[in-house]
């Protein structure tokens, strides 16, 4: 359904039942008490999709500021039914995780859905390619289980030295881009082979921003968890991290009072780097 001019009446408030594309969706208007509200793009998963009836929710709400709690008061309001279901729902903002303290802003797409197992009994594993800073804590926390004993973790941070040929000598910034969705892949990849040659491995994390980075911000973690330190999780993240740089498709761009220079690994593809899944 299109509209011809925004709805944009003071406290004009309003449902509407749509169709897009073949799919059932809802747009919502809230309480307003200023001309332009900000737009929300809320998508539903599994449960709570089935709870609301709808996939998607488009929110005029005309709030100067509104947290990921804002929002899930006002579907709680919305959708008293699914209270419980809302206040254990993982949120994303713009496919990124999101916590209750975080701001939506205008044009955001959030995403709730059931915290991700990959099923009863399944370890867990987690995949990132964040623009903002790494929660080395929140991270180690989402690979650990009643039976964790032990976790390694690397981190890789921004130098502003480097007496490497092919590298300036001294960088102000680096810039990280990657191929998203290929890269995602790749990560999974890594993971099963981490899983073939260390079985006692159990939870596995790995994140590599993109964006500009300055000297001293983290780039690049990946953590696994073990039930003991002698379980293989020291040489599965030394392997986790030389991996990625071998077949993860990501690439920086190191800037300097020099000039700047787009660094290249020495990996070439070769069938062995296929995923056989």
């Amino acid at each position: 359904m299109t509209w011809e001019k925004p709805l944009i009446a003071p406290f004009a408030s309003a449902i509407f039942a749509c169709w897009k594309n073949g799919v059932g969706y809802t747009e919502i208007t809230l309480p307003m008490t200023r001309s332009r509200p900000m737009q929300i793009n809320i998508l539903l998963f599994a449960t709570l999709r089935d709870l609301a009836g709808v996939r998607n929710l488009n929110l005029h709400i005309a709030a100067e500021s509104l947290t990921v709690a804002d929002l899930r008061r006002d579907l709680t309001e919305r959708y008293p039914h699914m209270a419980d279901n809302l206040a254990a729902a993982s949120v994303a903002i713009n496919e990124e995780f999101a916590f209750d303290a975080d701001a939506i802003h205008d044009g955001d797409e959030v995403a709730l859905f059931p915290p991700v197992s990959g099923g009863s009994g399944e370890p867990p594993e987690i995949y990132l390619l964040p623009t903002e800073p790494i929660d080395h804590d929140e991270l180690i926390a989402s690979i650990t289980t009643p039976g964790t004993g032990a976790v390694c973790l690397f981190s890789g941070f921004v130098r502003g030295e480097t007496q490497r040929e092919g590298h300036l000598p001294q960088t102000d910034y680096l810039e990280y881009e990657a191929y998203k969705p290929m890269a995602i892949a790749k990560m999974k990849q890594v993971a099963a082979e981490i899983r073939e040659r260390w079985p006692l491995i159990e939870g596995i994390a790995i994140a590599q921003r993109i964006g500009k980075l300055t000297v001293g911000q983290n780039t690049v973690l990946i953590a696994c968890s073990s039930p003991h330190r002698d379980d293989g999780c020291f040489e599965a993240a030394r392997y986790g991290i030389d991996r990625l740089k071998q077949i993860v498709p990501v690439w920086k761009k190191e800037v300097g009072a020099n000039g700047e220079t787009w660094i290249e690994g020495e990996h070439t593809p070769s069938e062995a780097d296929r995923s056989h899944k």
